[in-house]
């Protein structure tokens, strides 16, 4: 398990450049960028927060053979059509992730709204590659309070043994809705 998870991000532009962790994270040669859905990953797992799926122990097969994990770097705003066009041109399997209290600051403590670098470094995480997780995150001055501040979480989820369960450990951490 010391390879590390491929990780890439559909880049849309629609940030501030200054605040955009995914740029961030490409500079570092942490992550792929890629500004047109068609460069993206044949293979792999795209981050959608109303995927229904949650990412765990189930796809860790898929990864340890060379899956990728596919970000979306975009505003909040156009999520929903965002999403919809790249899972109709790719055929890439959905999955949200587990809850985890973000460490950015501008969504300090709102369960789930996590920056892309903090998302990218959970997926690491949950897969078992802290070491990747802390070098993503390593760039940012909330790096390590994110993983400080989701450390029992994030073990727990690397105990589980199916993707149900990580959907039942996170309600030992947070509350349901």
């Amino acid at each position: 398990m010391s390879e590390d998870v491929p990780m890439h991000i559909i880049h849309l532009d629609q940030d501030d450049p200054k605040k955009c962790t995914a740029r961030t994270m490409h500079r570092i040669g942490e992550a792929i960028l890629h500004h047109d859905v068609r460069g993206a990953p044949r293979r792999g797992f795209l981050l959608d927060p109303s995927a229904g799926i949650v990412l765990g122990p189930d796809d860790r097969t898929m990864i340890d053979r060379g899956a990728a994990i596919v970000g979306l770097d975009c505003s909040w705003k156009h999520l929903e059509t965002s999403m919809k066009s790249i899972l109709n041109n790719t055929r890439l399997e959905p999955r949200t992730l587990p809850l985890a209290l973000p460490a950015n600051p501008v969504s300090w403590g709102k369960p789930g709204r996590l920056s892309t670098a903090e998302a990218m470094a959970l997926c690491a995480a949950i897969m078992g590659r802290m070491n990747q997780a802390e070098r993503m995150l390593r760039p940012f001055r909330f790096g390590q309070e994110f993983l400080e501040l989701n450390a029992e979480p994030i073990a727990a989820y690397q105990e589980c043994s199916t993707n149900t369960e990580v959907v039942e450990t996170q309600w030992s951490f947070f509350e349901r809705p």
